[in-house]
């Protein structure tokens, strides 16, 4: 049995999704700044998608810039920021639990002269609210927060969160990377004070290398890239047809059945943590009271992380001992670090997520084979 439990590094494209890729190559293929006919075409299918992105972030359509992706949303959002607002100060507050994307932009404006304060959490993940509070101040110019932790499944309060940091400096501009959260959890930018947005396309079913950037009307941004103009000169270069109506078919699929489908994922991760739990010395993280429906991750003493992962992976499941998108190089978490995990179990983290193809039968295999091979490989570490 195939039990492909790593949806949280990537999903299957939706079948909807690849016909409607098909479609856009073999039959719309113009340039979409062309002045013909066929460049209408293509133009006329990317403001179908910005529509529909439109409307699941009851937002304007204007305040949609499309990109290849989260990574590349999170360093627009962070490096066209600084540089828009470099006037009004040069003091940028990020959590210690932010994806790469984040936290390596962050490193980089630090070496162009901008001071990076570095948000802790509690050891469930979620953000110190009083610190947070403590930390804005007349020169913060902005704060980048992620709705979901990639990694731990944390959802972050980030209404409560918005409204500290406009408390403080009304003028601070709130970035969030919802790369795990658009599709799983509600977000609606407006109504919970988010400036910029991130999204990536390939976690929702949809194509790798297409997502979008959601930018308020109210914030100035500098562009990362020149060239032609497109996009309101925001993000140049030719856009991704293909991807983005690739992109518009998933966010369709995921939305039709949002309710339903989230409420699903959320009962067969309660169903994986209730059976994990059932083995000895093995801890869950994440918020208890916050999870994403989505992610599980649990730390097993005693084994290590990619020892089990490969086990687990002669059974036809697929896991994750991190995040996929750190390559396959391993590496001690900075999100495990942060939360004060145990020395000992920052090795022996994997990650299991799921998507609304996930079945409960695929879970269930999953459960029983890791209890299995946990006892198994734990009887190979006492010897």
């Amino acid at each position: 049995m195939e039990c492909y439990l790593d949806n949280s590094a990537t999903t299957k494209c939706f079948d909807e999704v690849i016909e409607a890729v098909e479609s856009e190559m073999r039959d719309f293929y113009g340039n979409p700044s062309s002045m013909h006919n066929k460049g209408f075409e293509a133009e006329k299918k990317i403001r179908e998608t910005t529509k529909l992105i439109a409307s699941t972030l009851k937002c304007n359509e204007s305040e949609i810039v499309y990109t290849s992706g989260g990574t590349e949303s999170d360093n627009m959002a962070l490096i066209g920021i600084a540089r828009a607002y470099k006037r009004s100060g040069n003091h940028i507050i990020v959590s210690a639990i932010e994806h790469a994307a984040i936290l390596q932009t962050a490193e980089y404006l630090k070496e162009e002269g901008y001071e990076i304060s570095y948000l802790s959490t509690d050891e469930n993940g979620t953000v110190d609210l009083e610190e947070l509070g403590s930390l804005v101040r007349e020169d913060t110019i902005l704060v980048s927060i992620m709705a979901v932790n990639n990694e731990i499944g944390t959802v972050q309060p980030i209404e409560e969160i918005s409204k500290i940091i406009k408390r403080r400096n009304p003028n601070v501009i709130f970035h969030v990377d919802a790369v795990q959260g658009y599709g799983k959890v509600k977000i609606i930018p407006g109504k919970m004070g988010i400036d910029l947005m991130s999204v990536s396309g390939h976690k929702i079913h949809g194509p790798k290398g297409v997502g979008f950037l959601y930018v308020s009307y109210k914030v100035k941004i500098k562009p990362i890239i020149f060239g032609g103009g497109q996009q309101k000169a925001l993000r140049s270069g030719t856009e991704n047809v293909c991807g983005i109506v690739g992109l518009g078919a998933a966010i369709k699929r995921v939305f039709e059945g949002f309710d339903e489908d989230t409420e699903r994922m959320s009962s067969l991760r309660d169903y994986l943590i209730g059976r994990i739990e059932e083995i000895n010395d093995v801890k869950i993280n994440g918020n208890p009271d916050a999870r994403a429906p989505h992610i599980v991750s649990a730390s097993v003493r005693g084994v290590r992380a990619e020892v089990l992962l490969h086990a687990l992976e002669e059974k036809g499941i697929y896991v994750s001992s991190g995040s996929a998108c750190a390559t396959n190089k391993p590496a001690v978490s900075a999100t495990l670090k942060a939360i004060n995990l145990d020395k000992d179990l920052l090795e022996s983290t994997i990650r299991f997520s799921f998507s609304v193809l996930t079945t409960k039968e695929e879970v269930e295999y999953a459960a029983d084979n890791l209890a299995a091979c946990i006892e198994t490989l734990r009887k190979y570490v006492r010897r």
